[in-house]
């Protein structure tokens, strides 16, 4: 496999070469670390128990071995080593899918984990002997969203992207820099499910030019011989979530997101028929009670105003499916950039310019608000680090913008304790299930964002972490004192707990597209109880 994953690269890129083969040992690290990781804790098939000894770590196996590495490689966030090693019932383990079949997982999904955790170590290879080692500058919003080299921060899958190739990466992924014409789809209005408002820049006559990823092009559209590529196309830029684009020249004020059927970390990246129909009608409803909360001016949504998919045997295809998404220009004032949240992590902290705890705190005062006031009345923003995006004006956290709203979850219940009728919904986004709800929010903001933001700049910049988790705490206090909710938010937000997704778990599922749920030590609750037993003394 290897010798192949070489050719390729001298193929497609001979001057990475050489910088590849030096970044592959600790790619595999990386991934190793975070695989290990997830056994410390994740529900996963073949533990049969966890251990501590001093700063090592004991992993006991169902089939009676076990697995001792060092505890700090499987702390969220972790730097691990290109040296880190765990020991195996067979000897040392430098690489994540030995790790995997030393836990001799009798599971249909192994397999096809083993496959995705090797593509994730050439991929993340691939990308950091493209970054090279000296810091990239972030001038714009662009090279923000291309500054995550490393991907997930604590997927073992990080830099999955299965179905392409060497080549198709770099042609493709944003950490690579490259520009991505978009090839357009010529479709018969009568073939076509619509959805909001489609740009009329993207009609000729009853034809529906449809923007299409070029794998898509490549590698799906020819199933489809009744169609034809127009000889136009949409030079654009990648942006974090790879199918996701900013038009260069057309289409100012709006990126366009793909269907792209490659797994990217934890799934192919379709957009689905209820996706396509409840993206206008949700972007809409969702803005409404952020305005109507009062909370406008801290938080912006980026709207899906439009998309919709070809119609193939009269079905609309998950394939061949389209949205077009307000971008962040529109909310950007001069000399603002726009940020995703994780490329503050990515980046080591470059983008924070001086106090951290200040900055830390002035994020929080931004987030924090409309995200818990939107959660009691209803909305569950799936706010993690690449779906929230941070406005910088000079380095200082101004707005909090949201984008892609296919990962909102509604409460019917709660919302019409509010004043709000939901409007109707063709996917599953709505339900009462609080637990779920909380998850939702708590998994991707607390357990992500404000983690990982924790993580870095205590690491880089030298912070407390308890004075950091302090200022959190504080900011959310004032929140629930306002609200009063008595809807036992609050109680979540500050218990022992809060929620993670177990992705390696998922992995290995029959059904990996269903969320599982892990809980972790909430740092909120740690911080609480010296506090109170500080004050007994």
């Amino acid at each position: 496999m290897w010798d192949t994953v070489f050719d390729e690269v001298r193929a497609a890129r001979p001057e990475l070469a050489e910088a590849f083969s030096a970044e592959l040992p600790g790619a595999r690290a990386s991934v190793l670390g975070r695989l290990w990781g997830a056994l410390a804790r994740e529900p996963l098939p073949g533990v049969r128990g966890l251990r501590a000894q001093r700063d090592t770590l004991v992993v006991e196996l169902e089939h009676g071995g076990r697995l001792v590495g060092e505890a700090a490689c499987a702390e969220r966030f972790a730097q691990v080593p290109s040296t880190f090693v765990v020991e195996g019932p067979a000897g040392p383990i430098t690489d994540p899918v030995r790790l995997l079949t030393a836990m001799a997982l009798n599971t249909t999904r192994a397999p096809a984990l083993a496959e995705e955790l090797d593509n994730s170590v050439v991929n993340l290879a691939l990308a950091r002997a493209a970054a090279g080692r000296a810091p990239r500058r972030i001038a714009c919003s662009i090279e923000a969203e291309q500054a995550v080299v490393d991907g997930h921060p604590q997927h073992p899958c990080c830099r999955t992207r299965t179905g392409f190739s060497v080549a198709e990466v770099l042609a493709y992924a944003p950490e690579h820099r490259p520009v991505v014409d978009l090839a357009l789809l010529a479709v018969p209005g009568d073939r076509w499910l619509a959805a909001g408002r489609w740009p009329q820049e993207l009609r000729e006559g009853g034809t529906v030019l449809v923007p299409v990823h070029p794998w898509q092009r490549d590698h799906v559209v020819p199933r489809y011989p009744d169609l034809s590529v127009a000889d136009r196309w949409i030079t654009s830029h990648p942006l974090l979530s790879l199918r996701t684009v900013a038009p260069l020249d057309v289409l100012p004020g709006y990126h366009i997101k793909t269907s792209l059927d490659v797994q990217v970390t934890n799934y192919r990246r379709t957009i689905s028929p209820a996706e396509v129909t409840d993206g206008p009608v949700l972007s809409d409803f969702v803005s409404t009670v952020v305005d109507k909360a009062g909370y406008g001016g801290h938080l912006g949504i980026l709207r899906e105003v439009g998309g919709g998919a070809v119609r193939v045997e009269g079905r609309p295809c998950p394939s061949l499916a389209v949205m077009v998404r307000e971008s962040y220009e529109r909310f950007l004032g001069p000399g603002e950039i726009a940020v995703p949240l994780t490329a503050v992590h990515a980046t080591g902290a470059a983008l924070v310019p001086d106090d951290p705890g200040t900055w830390l705190a002035d994020f929080a005062e931004l987030v924090l608000p409309p995200a818990l006031t939107l959660l009691s009345m209803g909305v569950a923003l799936e706010a993690h680090g690449q779906n929230t995006l941070v406005v910088l004006r000079e380095g200082r956290p101004v707005r909090v913008l949201y984008r892609d709203l296919d990962g909102v979850r509604v409460s019917p219940r709660r919302l019409a304790d509010h004043g709000f009728d939901l409007p109707p919904l063709a996917g599953n986004r709505a339900g009462d299930d609080v637990q779920g709800l909380r998850a939702k929010l708590f998994g991707a903001l607390l357990s992500g964002v404000l983690s990982e933001l924790v993580s870095v700049l205590c690491r880089a910049r030298g912070a407390e972490p308890a004075a950091l988790w302090a200022s959190v705490g504080a900011v959310a206090r004032r929140v629930y004192a306002d609200l009063r909710p008595g809807n036992g938010d609050e109680e979540a937000f500050f218990g022992e707990h809060w929620p993670l997704k177990a992705t390696t778990a998922m992995r290995l599922a029959d059904d990996p597209g269903k969320a599982q749920w892990v809980g972790i030590p909430n740092p909120l609750a740690i911080v609480c109880n010296r506090h109170r037993r500080d004050v007994a003394r």
